[in-house]
């Protein structure tokens, strides 16, 4: 039951520091802005360059995103997979716990008036 603990508080951990990476990213990626548009000044292979540097960095974000979404969703899992145990371990506990008092428990004789 221990070691349960001890590595749902690592799981739990590991899911608050994936969030924080996630939300990290989501404000890169926000900041990145809107896409580029052409000045018109520019000749169009620098409007390309520039357009393709954006792209570049955006996909990379995104590609962040995804990895790191799909290693916070295996973390909760993991957590509800340990919460779900430690609920049939408390179901059990009960169980165990409801047997014993029902079998100590001497049956009172009525009192009988008189």
């Amino acid at each position: 039951m221990r070691l349960l603990i001890m590595s749902e508080t690592k799981i739990s951990n590991n899911i608050y520091v994936l969030r924080k990476e996630i939300q990290q990213i989501q404000s890169e990626l926000s900041s990145l802005g809107e896409p580029i548009t052409d000045i018109p000044e520019m000749i169009s292979s620098s409007n390309l360059l520039r357009s393709n540097e954006y792209l570049l960095k955006s996909d990379q974000k995104k590609t962040d995103l995804i990895s790191l979404y799909a290693r916070y969703s295996s973390s909760l899992e993991l957590l509800l997979s340990s919460v779900f145990e430690i609920q049939h371990e408390l179901k059990d506990i009960l169980q165990i716990q409801s047997s014993m008092i029902a079998t100590s428990k001497p049956k009172s004789k009525p009192k009988s008036k008189q």
